[in-house]
């Protein structure tokens, strides 16, 4: 988890994801570095867009707040087939997040 970390944190400071790059970052943070999972880690990321998701995960999205100007003044109820709905869509996002993910470590 911690290679993923630090590929996330060079992508944030606008660096180059490359091993050397993610070695220093995780040597620099005093963690043992595995050069196999770097390699791995590296050649997934390499065709992937980070910030589609970032935009795609479904955890971000429930951890943003919301501002509290935009919260209306009486919150009508969803109608039952409305949650079933927005269930289901958030299940499947979850599901292909989690996908994702798991092409990092197959």
């Amino acid at each position: 988890m911690e290679n993923v970390y630090a590929a996330m944190l060079l992508h944030k400071a606008g660096k180059e994801i490359n091993e050397e790059n993610v070695t220093n970052v995780l040597a620099a943070a005093g963690i043992t570095v595995d050069a196999v999972q770097v390699k791995a880690l590296v050649a997934s990321l390499s065709e992937v867009d980070i910030d589609e998701a970032i935009k795609a995960a479904p955890t971000m999205m429930a951890a943003a707040p919301a501002p509290a100007a935009a919260a209306p003044a009486v919150e009508e109820k969803p109608k039952e087939e409305d949650k079933k709905k927005k269930a289901e869509e958030d299940k499947a996002k979850e599901d292909a997040a989690l996908e994702g993910l798991g092409a990092l470590f197959g």
